[in-house]
């Protein structure tokens, strides 16, 4: 690391190590191509990838072996980096809506339409007359991380709707719960555990999510190879179930039966050892008594899992020198989420597994503010505020966004009339996106979206401002650094200047706030991220924990180094974090920094009431009562469930042709009995039907699914017109959640069963 003594010899240092190896990566730019690195954006796995570039396009991809993370790993996604960057249906200048017709238009114009016609709305109706959505790939960009919280807290309003309430919604609120802070959720160990448990997670397909991790697939090998055990809990047998030294084909939707029984067992047959836990858990006694009742043999016909096998995977789970458990979004997307993802930390706990080498640790980013001292914290509170029309309860900030339609459709004060969509497609994501549809083309009065493409609920907008490609923007992983079973840090900045006529994706961000919030004019956007870095270092100087405690906030400001003002923003986050890094330190490591591997940090890290580990919290225990009622329901005779798949990342990657194509097809796999049983052919097209709607998809016979299940992938249905969109139009696929009416929705979080819900297939003709 660079030890000079002024900013300025240590950013001409750090520029120097970048320039020399850039140099040896490719030799002088003047004999050919170059080569740049580049974080991978497209999924959660974040891999270091080396970009060959032709003057400014990228010709060639491949990983990066020298990333200190990834380690040359790449996948489909990664590989197809050049084509997305280059893909001619994204929007290069901003669309503005005249005479209900969207055309192309200047930055100024579009800043000026959003200046003019968003503020009035407010200042006439309220802050809550606004909605925010914020989609998937806002977590994937520096951008993402940097500007919605200051949106947010500009505009005041209640109505903020996530990609996080039709995925992972349950594991923040269960987090919270128990540790007092929804965001510290703790990963498995991977390249340490003797044993992982997996339930509702595929990552040879999706790359890991809430857990990051490159080369998921060489990593569960590697359990396996020194004798570790992996056993996958799935309906599917997946690609991962497959690698698994043992597969169960769970009933969908009743994992948390399962899981409370195998904390029955541990109870019954006094297997629990909390080890070093002991003094930082409250509450064991009464989780004893709440499973009391799910005995492998009462929880055996829900779940269709023998009870021998049960207790054979409880015991091994015991005896295993090191073990975790994990579950992912087929745990969170069904009617008991929540009870589920608190199950797995409570069987962590319960073996000692939980905040130790092997098993479920807590990732510490390079950029969270420095911790505080162990002790009590504020907690974490449901329910601060409630939906308009059906009352949902808030969690983490967000309402459901399968509440969207209805809170702008539905007439009355307090109604949403305007709507800011940041990366988000939910018409396809959501339940019931056909009345989605409707209220976004009927019921709005202004809506602006910040998307490169113009897709199924962008087409909506009265402005839309594109973000330049990939290739084009600086990378950080502000939330995936945050769930990576590694501490590391890496920055990439972009590896290809901004064309003209494009403009940053910060600078995006930072007028759009300027132009809502009715400044624009009178305040310039680098303004938005000085504020920002003034109201930090006001907070810090006075914690005694914090780096900057009792210094002077214009001299620690003006320390801050960086080329643009995000960078200047991330410098003072490493500054102020746990490590004290700088910009500069990251950029003389182009290919990152190893912080090690996680440690024990319990119980620095608890934010709950009581600075102790809370098992059993009181929202928990008022739901339990509903998931006995599971023991004695009848099961539907025919459910469905997703499936994720390499190539695809929801609805946004379908417009690349080396993605959308081959095995990646929008097909209704059938058990053969099933099949058989219904009169449905292999190829030949189906209808399903379900709450909210009916669709026609081909068949896929197969005995990778289980009887009494069928499956559809999420994020297709692009068929609808008015997109820009010619790869994905051509391989429309459809809808799955239109199969759903929006009413189904796990209580305590709010986030959509898309999975295990019930649904009638018949032959079409």
């Amino acid at each position: 690391m660079p030890t000079t003594a002024t900013d300025t010899d240590r950013a001409a240092e750090a520029d120097r190590a970048a320039e020399a190896d850039r140099a040896t990566a490719t030799g002088s730019a003047a004999t050919g191509p170059t080569t740049a690195r580049r974080i991978c954006p497209l999924c959660e796995a974040t891999c270091g990838l080396t970009l060959t570039i032709s003057g400014t396009r990228v010709t060639g991809v491949r990983g990066d072996r020298d990333d200190i993370f990834s380690r040359g790993f790449i996948c489909p996604k990664g590989a197809s980096f050049g084509e997305l960057d280059a893909d001619p249906d994204r929007l290069r200048v901003p669309l503005v809506r005249e005479n209900g017709v969207l055309r192309e238009a200047g930055w100024d114009e579009a800043f000026d339409v959003i200046a003019r016609r968003l503020p009035p709305i407010l200042a006439a109706h309220g802050p809550d007359a606004v909605g925010v959505v914020l989609g998937n790939p806002n977590v994937h960009t520096m951008a993402g991380g940097l500007y919605p919280p200051l949106l947010l807290g500009a505009l005041r309003t209640r109505n903020v709707f996530s990609a996080s309430t039709v995925d992972q919604m349950p594991k923040h609120v269960s987090s919270g719960l128990l540790f007092g802070d929804p965001y510290a959720i703790p990963v498995p160990d991977l390249d340490r555990t003797g044993h992982l448990l997996m339930l509702g997670a595929n990552p040879l397909d999706s790359n890991g999510s809430l857990c990051t991790a490159p080369d998921f697939p060489g990593r569960l090998k590697a359990l396996r190879k020194r004798g570790g055990t992996l056993t996958v809990v799935d309906p599917r047998r997946t690609r991962t179930a497959r690698l698994a030294d043992r597969h169960v084909p769970i009933r969908p939707g009743t994992d948390a039966l399962l899981l409370a029984a195998l904390a029955q067992v541990l109870f019954a047959e006094g297997l629990t050892d909390l080890g070093h836990l002991e003094a930082h858990v409250e509450g064991v006694a009464e989780v004893e008594s709440a499973v009391r009742d799910f005995t492998p043999e009462a929880v055996a016909e829900a779940c269709d899992v023998e009870p021998g096998l049960i207790r054979a995977m409880a015991r091994e789970l015991a005896a295993a020198p090191s073990a975790a458990v994990y579950a992912r979004v087929g745990g969170s997307t069904v009617a008991y989420g929540t009870l589920t993802n608190w199950l797995v930390d409570v069987l962590n706990v319960l073996t000692g597994n939980l905040d130790r080498p092997g098993g479920a640790m807590f990732p510490l980013s390079a950029t969270v503010p420095a911790l505080r001292p162990a002790g009590p914290g504020k907690g974490f509170a449901l329910g601060r505020w409630a939906s308009r029309v059906s009352g949902h309860p808030e969690a983490k900030g967000e309402l459901p966004v399968a509440a969207l339609a209805e809170e702008i459709d539905t007439p009355g004060d307090g109604r949403i009339r305007a709507l800011v969509s940041i990366a988000a497609n939910p018409v396809l994501s959501a339940p019931d996106g056909d009345r989605l549809d409707r209220a976004l083309g009927g019921d709005l009065d202004f809506m602006v979206a910040v998307d490169p493409y113009l897709n199924e609920t962008t087409r909506h907008a009265d402005v839309v401002l594109p973000p330049p490609p990939p290739s084009q923007s600086a990378h950080f992983d502000f939330a995936f650094n945050g769930f990576a079973i590694r501490d590391q840090v890496r920055y990439t900045p972009a590896a290809v200047p901004l064309e003209e006529g494009r403009m940053d994706e910060c600078e995006i961000h930072a007028r759009l706030i300027l132009a809502a919030t009715g400044v624009r004019g009178t305040a310039a956007p680098d303004d938005v991220d000085a504020l920002a870095i003034d109201r930090t270092l006001a907070r810090a100087v006075t914690e005694p924990h914090s780096p900057a405690h009792g210094q002077d906030p214009a001299a620690f400001a003006a320390r801050l180094t960086g080329r643009t003002p995000a960078e200047r923003r991330l410098d003072l986050m490493l500054r102020l974090g746990p490590y004290r890094l700088t910009v500069e330190q990251l950029l003389a490591h182009p290919h990152g920094i190893d912080l090690g591997p996680l440690r024990p940090r319990l119980p620095q890290g608890l934010k709950t009431r009581s600075g102790r580990v809370e098992l059993f919290p009181d929202p928990i225990a008022a739901d339990l009562p509903r998931l006995r009622t599971a023991l004695d329901e009848t099961p539907a005779r025919l459910v469905l469930v997703g499936r994720r798949h390499l190539r695809s990342n929801n609805s946004w990657l379908h417009n690349i042709p080396a993605l959308n194509r081959g095995t990646n097809t929008c097909t209704l796999q059938v058990h053969p009995d099933d099949a058989a049983r219904l009169g449905l052919t292999d190829g030949a097209p189906a209808r399903i039907k379900g709450e909210g709607g009916e669709l026609e998809a081909p068949v896929e016979v197969t005995d990778a699914i289980r009887r009494g299940v069928v499956s559809l992938p999420h994020g297709w249905g692009h068929d609808r017109p008015g997109t820009r969109m010619a790869v994905a139009a051509a391989r429309p696929g459809v809808n799955v959640n239109q199969l759903l009416d929006g009413t189904r929705l796990d209580p305590l979080s709010g986030n959509a069963v898309l999975n295990g819900f019930p649904v009638e297939v018949s032959p079409v003709g």
